[in-house]
């Protein structure tokens, strides 16, 4: 097994990339994460902190894999968001964060769901969601995983935690998805940014 503080994000992304000459799928993927854990020193070009919102962090990206960080303060979190059925991993090398999953039980909307290339275009006012588990993560070497059945999920960092790091992985890429405001029964699609690409700010 590779030893975290001498995996180079260079090296985890070759191994990645490695993997192209079969399936991708979820328990490869997570496989080869387990085996190449990636430390928050190899991370700190990619590690950016923003006191407004939760920063989302490029590494690499092609027409299969996508890469980030993203750092998250106290108290921040996600809404509960879709992946557009996309494959997902994700490992938190600094502090720890928590993942809720969700169920879509019902919408007003239903018209807009299961579109071509997209889970949903969002636009419900009265949603159904059914809350399934809830999970703490830490460590460059647990693996939380979104797949094609759990697709939709909130993280947050917990208010008495420390600054927390997490690395991602989707299959494909994607660039928006839709967010759920359970609060005032709505969804809407997002677009998505990146606070930093390639460890150069954005904005």
């Amino acid at each position: 097994m590779t030893h975290p503080l001498k995996t180079t994000v260079e090296d985890f992304v070759a191994g990645l990339i490695g993997l192209k000459g079969d399936f991708i799928t979820l328990d490869r993927v997570s496989s080869y994460v387990k085996s190449v854990p990636v430390s928050k020193e190899a991370l700190e070009s990619y590690t950016w902190w923003s006191n407004e919102r939760y920063t989302r962090n490029l590494i690499y990206r092609d027409d299969l894999f996508e890469v980030m960080t993203i750092c998250w303060q106290p108290g921040q979190r996600t809404a509960a968001h879709t992946h557009n059925g996309q494959l997902g991993w994700m490992t938190v090398p600094q502090g720890n964060v928590t993942v809720e999953n969700f169920r879509h039980v019902s919408c007003n909307a239903e018209e807009n769901q299961n579109v071509v290339g997209l889970d949903c275009l969002g636009g419900a006012t009265r949603i159904n969601m059914e809350r399934l588990e809830k999970t703490n993560w830490s460590g460059s070497d647990a693996v939380a995983t979104v797949d094609k059945i759990h697709t939709i999920h909130r993280i947050s960092n917990s208010e008495n935690d420390e600054g927390a790091i997490s690395l991602h992985i989707y299959s494909k890429p994607f660039d928006s998805c839709v967010a759920f405001d359970l609060e005032k029964q709505r969804c809407f699609r997002r677009t998505l940014n990146y606070y930093s690409r390639f460890g150069r700010l954005e904005v």
